[in-house]
């Protein structure tokens, strides 16, 4: 989220796409509400079902599911040439006017630089023109063909309404009046914010879907207003925290990179990873990393961390492909695995293609469980709910089973969507023989590490030198470790002025004191101030308003307690808001200050030249993307799912689907065509479950009993379907019979021409649980992920329905 979920309040539009937040996130929902009853805003729910924050919101509007980049894109294309966009917001607040090299080209659905043996783009033309001093060459006047703005115009001048309602099934007229009650919010009085969840990240284009919704935030002007921004709806709430302490395989913590494999020196790391200005005299916050960095490293080593060694820099693991979900599954499936370790994660209900992961798992020698709940996953060999070939004797794997308390059981912290760490404690002792998650953890590593000391071994070095400094090694505390990732002064840390401003010892105030010479150590710099000298700051509950619904003293935000990003971009370059009546931040002669944490070096004058965005090396926020920042091209482009009903592009192109997308030469064969499978399924969440997990309350079980899907009425009228009947569901992959829910809630569309039904499927049941046995609904959707984040695609896929 660029705001929070309180400051959705304060927008006059809302826009719901990509996400149901009034199912999946009803307690976040009051704050739509609030926004429509007490700030008469418009609510749109664009949406392939007409679902329940559809019921409540002032317009809905029916899309085709994985054609959501096509709509986006018409929304810019719609801007740009009806010329509603905040202008001066987009000339001086984003990269509007810089000038791209001259190779850089697009045709055909192609970026220039593709290679289509490998499958990817060698991203060098997709970079700024430069001038002698190596800075992007700027033309404030946007009369240079080849500035951003005018690249992009021509770019998405392909998304016309007609081409746009073509590929989605949307209604013309019903798409023109999202695009005009957004154009509306190009006022600089006016604001509109985007809510999206899984429902835009489960395509193979997702990253681009969100990105083409942030460009079009950026021509209207909306990042860092109060009631503006994107927003991510997060799934649950650690969901945030995962990203943010760099559990995924290619990333550290604070969102930095994990070295590759060409990185061998610490040195080609920084060379590689530290950004060099594109504008001259900007903050590009960035080119602190070696100070977040190399106090990571001390965290992670402490004393033997040092400068001589490079701060254990050869101890860190150097990555030679990518090591996410659907490649280490893969590798599984291959017999490149040895053992798994599952900590709270299902993930033969989880991840898709679940045959497919079953087949991975029965190929392991050992697998490890650490959950609270019985999960399909540690009972993949029973092999229930789906075929019956499978003899459990003839599975290698050994299962172990190491009962994990939940969080209501422990004391620890939970990061929102809003990035907010809020301290929670521990309600009840876990049941029986259940530890929590760290002691776990400190008891294997304790234990292994005490192997590596006896036995020795191949590279014993990275465990042997961890520090492992708790006061119980074997079960580390929430709290020790919440204050580990805070971080501490190694050394007494001095100003400019020779005056001590943390003591050696002391848990830091802010990561503004970091230093890259060994003196401060810090686990997540981005958490830094969550855990003060002055106490537990994510334990705080305040409520007072500082203004527009801005309540730093509850809780704490990453970064630095702030509650809105980008907040300078809500005024000018002179400094005076865009609207008076929604001012977060101000100038006061000396300082910026207000009612947030100022997103913005606190002594830059207004017209100080300095951009807003910080974290950018040009200052400003970024219609084009080049460098190495996405893998399928520095603008979006709206490419078909991998199972689409869609066999030629309304927009003319060949590249139909992704042409960066990953896939495994023994998957294509498991992805189905829609002459076999006509219909275009979609996986969703229904508040009565959550996930896999609340299956196994009952009182859940009791409200939702068995398993659904949901057909339109014209659709099940056309199969002799009735309500209450029981229907497979079948793709390439395998099937699920469930019983039907017969509705009005998905309509027939018409895409390119055709009719076109959709199937909705909730993704909650399984055979374990106290709910009555079902199919996993992943057992449904195809084994590939997003061309960035390698996110699976369970948002549209091709399935065929049948009465049983």
């Amino acid at each position: 989220m660029t705001n929070n979920w309180v400051d959705i309040k304060n927008a006059n539009v809302v826009l719901i796409m990509g996400g149901n937040p009034a199912e999946a996130h009803p307690v976040g929902f009051k704050w739509v509400m609030e926004a429509k009853i007490r700030n008469g805003a418009k609510v749109m729910v664009v949406d392939p079902r007409f679902n329940r924050s559809a019921a409540v919101a002032d317009f809905y509007a029916p899309i085709r599911a994985g054609s959501d980049g096509a709509f986006l894109l018409g929304v810019i294309n719609y801007l740009l040439t009806h010329d509603q966009i905040q202008h001066e917001y987009v000339r001086s607040y984003t990269n509007a006017p810089f000038v791209v090299r001259e190779d850089f080209s697009f045709h055909e659905g192609l970026f220039s630089g593709y290679d289509a043996e490998k499958r990817s783009y060698d991203k060098s033309s997709w970079a700024y023109e430069r001038d002698a001093q190596g800075y992007a060459v700027v033309d404030p006047t946007l009369q240079n063909p080849r500035c951003v703005i005018n690249l992009l115009r021509q770019h998405a001048a392909r998304y016309t309404p007609e081409v746009v309602t073509q590929l989605t099934g949307t209604p013309e007229k019903d798409f023109l009046h999202v695009c005009e009650t957004l154009a509306a919010t190009s006022a600089p009085d006016l604001t509109s914010t985007i809510l999206f969840a899984l429902g835009w990240t489960h395509h193979t284009n997702g990253t681009q879907i969100i990105r083409t919704a942030a460009m079009i935030q950026l021509l209207l002007g909306n990042v860092g207003m109060a009631g503006g921004g994107l927003n991510a709806l997060r799934g649950h709430s650690n969901i945030q925290g995962y990203t943010d302490l760099g559990l995924l395989s290619l990333r550290l913590p604070g969102y930095m990179n994990l070295p590759k494999d060409s990185q061998q020196t610490l040195d080609n790391y920084m060379q590689a990873v530290v950004p060099h200005a594109d504008e001259p005299g900007q903050v590009n916050y960035w080119h602190n990393t070696p100070k977040f960095f190399v106090s990571l490293m001390k965290t992670l080593w402490g004393e033997h961390a040092t400068p001589t060694n490079n701060w254990g820099y050869d101890w860190l693991p150097k990555w030679d492909r990518s090591y996410d979900m659907l490649a280490y599954f893969e590798m599984m499936h291959q017999g490149k695995v040895n053992g798994y370790i599952a900590q709270g994660f299902n993930p033969l209900a989880a991840m898709p293609d679940k045959n497919r992961i079953r087949e991975s798992l029965s190929k392991l020698r050992f697998l490890v469980t650490m959950d609270p709940l019985d999960t399909e996953t540690s009972n993949f060999w029973q092999n229930e709910g789906t075929y019956n070939d499978v003899k459990p004797e003839d599975i290698q794997t050994e299962v172990f089973r190491l009962p994990a308390s939940c969080f209501a059981e422990e004391n620890g912290s939970i990061v929102n969507s809003a990035r907010w760490l809020q301290w929670h404690f521990e309600g009840a002792k876990p049941p029986g023989d259940a530890w929590n998650d760290g002691h776990i953890i400190g008891t294997i590593f304790t234990k292994l590490r005490a192997l590596y000391a006896k036995e020795g071994g191949a590279y014993p070095e990275p465990v042997l030198n961890m520090q492992w400094n708790y006061r119980d090694p074997e079960d580390p505390t929430p709290e020790e470790v919440a204050k580990e990732a805070n971080g501490y002064a190694l050394a007494d840390i001095m100003d400019d002025k020779g005056k001590v401003v943390v003591r050696r010892g002391e848990l830091l105030p802010d990561f503004a004191v970091m230093k890259d010479d060994g003196s401060t150590a810090s686990f997540c710099w981005i958490f830094a101030g969550s855990w003060t000298q002055a106490g537990n700051q994510m334990a705080r509950r305040d409520n007072t308003d500082t203004g527009l619904g801005t309540t730093p003293g509850w809780a704490w935000a990453w970064p630095a307690n702030r509650r809105i990003l980008y907040n300078r971009a809500s005024l000018d370059v002179q400094g005076r808001p865009w609207d008076p009546k929604r001012q977060i931040i101000a100038w006061d002669g000396q300082r910026w200050g207000g009612a947030d944490v100022p997103d913005y070096p606190v002594t830059s004058p207004p017209n100080s030249g300095v951009g807003p965005y910080i974290m950018h090396s040009e200052g400003v926020g970024l219609l084009f993307a080049g460098g190495d920042k996405l893998v399928d091209g520095p603008f979006p482009e709206h490419y078909e799912p991998t199972e689409t009903p869609v066999l030629s592009s309304a927009l003319g192109k060949t590249a139909l689907r992704n042409p960066a997308a990953r896939f495994y030469a023994d998957e294509k064969p498991r992805m189905g065509d829609p002459a076999q499978y006509p219909y275009v399924a979609t996986t969703y969440s229904i508040t009565e479950l959550f996930r896999h997990w609340t299956k196994h309350s009952r009182i859940n079980a009791i409200m939702q009993p068995e398993q659904f899907v949901e057909i339109g009425d014209k659709l099940a009228g056309k199969l002799g379907i009735n309500a209450g009947d029981m229907v497979r569901v079948s793709s390439h992959r395998g099937y699920i019979e469930a019983k039907a829910v017969v509705t009005k809630r998905l309509k027939r569309l018409s895409v390119m021409g055709k009719d076109l039904d959709q199937v909705g499927v909730p993704c909650h049941w399984g055979f374990k649980g106290a709910a009555r046995k079902g199919y996993l609904a992943n057992t449904l959707t195809p084994g590939i992920g997003d061309a960035n984040s390698q996110t699976p695609e369970f948002k549209a896929f091709l399935v065929n329905v049948e009465k049983v």
